[in-house]
């Protein structure tokens, strides 16, 4: 009994241990920096939100996925998932571009919403997401700030 509070005793101060030699980083910096519409199906609107993903720290950042919950005046709005992988290298930044849907009970409570403000333009937004990165890689961030909607697309590709 003895042995194995030892051994478990040693694999938690190794865990912990481990944990302490992972280099500090400091989080992604992540900006909204452009909305494009897509073509959607039905009832569904779409936008590509383009994302601009600094990389402050001294290690590159591999990524396998991405995953984006938008909301624009305080109200669920949008989300969407890339299958991208990639790597931001050191001390650097990349462009990602993330297709979203906005379902139409979303849009039904945009508009109800702009009812007192019938604009599109500089709509406070709160964009939270992640890029896929293993168990321990994953980064989190989350952006906010004033936002301009294009209009639905028209015409077909």
């Amino acid at each position: 009994m003895r042995s194995l509070h030892a051994v478990l005793l040693s694999l938690l101060l190794f865990g912990l241990s481990a944990c302490s030699s992972f280099p500090n980083s400091d989080p992604l910096s992540v900006n909204v920096v452009g909305v494009e519409p897509l073509q959607g199906q039905g009832m569904e609107v779409r936008f590509a939100v383009k994302i601009r993903v600094q990389n402050p720290n001294g290690m590159n950042v591999n990524y396998n996925g991405v995953a984006l919950d938008l909301d624009i005046n305080g109200q669920p709005f949008a989300s969407g998932v890339s299958d991208q992988t990639g790597s931001i290298g050191r001390f650097s930044d990349t462009v990602l571009s993330v297709p979203v849907s906005v379902s139409a009970f979303s849009v039904l409570r945009q508009t109800l919403g702009l009812v007192e403000t019938p604009s599109l333009n500089n709509l406070p937004y709160v964009l939270r997401g992640k890029l896929g990165g293993g168990l321990f890689g994953t980064k989190r961030f989350v952006d906010s700030g004033k936002l301009s909607l294009p209009g639905p697309m028209t015409g077909s590709r």
